[in-house]
């Protein structure tokens, strides 16, 4: 995937764009919402020098929503690649608990669909009940163990998605860090997430997201048919969404470079004017990853 990109001959000298590096509108932004009372961990790191371009926070661990799905999906693909799932065993929806927080599966007539298409549905449209199902397939524990063998100290996948959560229940379904969810988006497209099959896989199902709503709005990209853009643009995201809770990472590359980056702002959701505030962050840089990468 990374390979792609190169193909363009117009590459612009790297100096003609470091004026456009600092990333000061983004930090004005996120500092705003940091006065505010927000939580934000932000990262972004340049994919061709390995060093990073923005950080704070982002070793701190926050609540990440549906960004949680990434290490089911890496377990997933890994039990495809290893034989112990088959990709077409059905999965029957009358099985796992109804959920109604998202997703389009619990609209659809079809009371089972396969393995391999629950994953498409966890990715593309982050599928509540798509993602319990092969939570309840692949079992918590095994998907807690890919991440501890992954390395990430500071991410957990605490519960499955609930529509009501009680004082019983975990407080959230995932935890993470912008530094670590920037890595896993780098690992990915370097084909360094279990082996290059498994890392394509995961990539793949990644590039069907159709949330381009925060840092994505940027791009210009269609959300339902993004993976082949006639720009040279190659870009995978995932968001995460709850009350208070806004998180997307990815990675996103053009003929100057190519970035991974996380950003998690978990804020007052206390009037329209706190969340459209929130969205603004995330659209503003947005923009200026692709200043830098274009």
């Amino acid at each position: 995937m990374r390979g792609s990109r190169r193909s363009t001959s117009r590459r612009p000298p790297r100096r003609a764009a470091v004026g456009r590096r600092s990333f000061t509108s983004t930090l004005k932004a996120l500092d705003d919402l940091a006065a505010s009372g927000a939580k934000i961990s932000v990262r972004i790191t340049d994919l061709d020098r390995g060093g990073s371009v923005l950080a704070g926070d982002d070793f701190v661990t926050l609540p990440v929503a549906g960004l949680g799905v990434v290490p089911l999906l890496i377990e997933v693909a890994a039990g495809f690649e290893a034989g112990t799932l088959d990709p077409l065993e059905i999965i029957d929806r009358s099985y796992v608990e109804p959920v109604t927080v998202g997703g389009v599966w619990q609209h659809l007539k079809a009371p089972a669909l396969p393995l391999s298409d629950l994953a498409v549905l966890t990715a593309s449209t982050g599928d509540a009940l798509a993602a319990n199902a092969l939570l309840a397939r692949v079992g918590i524990s095994a998907v807690r163990a890919r991440i501890e063998r992954m390395g990430l100290s500071r991410s957990a996948l605490l519960d499955r998605f609930r529509d009501m959560r009680g004082p019983d229940d975990a407080p959230h379904f995932a935890l993470g860090s912008a530094r670590e969810l920037a890595e896993v988006f780098a690992a990915l497209v370097n084909s360094q997430v279990v082996s290059a099959s498994v890392s394509a896989q995961v990539a793949e199902w990644l590039s069907l997201n159709h949330d381009l709503s925060l840092v994505a709005s940027a791009t210009g990209l269609d959300p339902f048919s993004h993976e082949n853009d006639e720009h040279g643009l190659l870009f995978i995201n995932k968001t995460g969404r709850d009350a208070g809770i806004r998180v997307e990472a990815g990675v996103l590359a053009g003929p100057r470079a190519g970035v991974s980056y996380a950003l998690i702002v978990c804020f007052d959701d206390l009037s329209i004017y706190h969340r459209m505030r929130a969205h603004e962050a995330f659209r503003t840089l947005g923009v200026e990853l692709m200043e830098y990468v274009f």
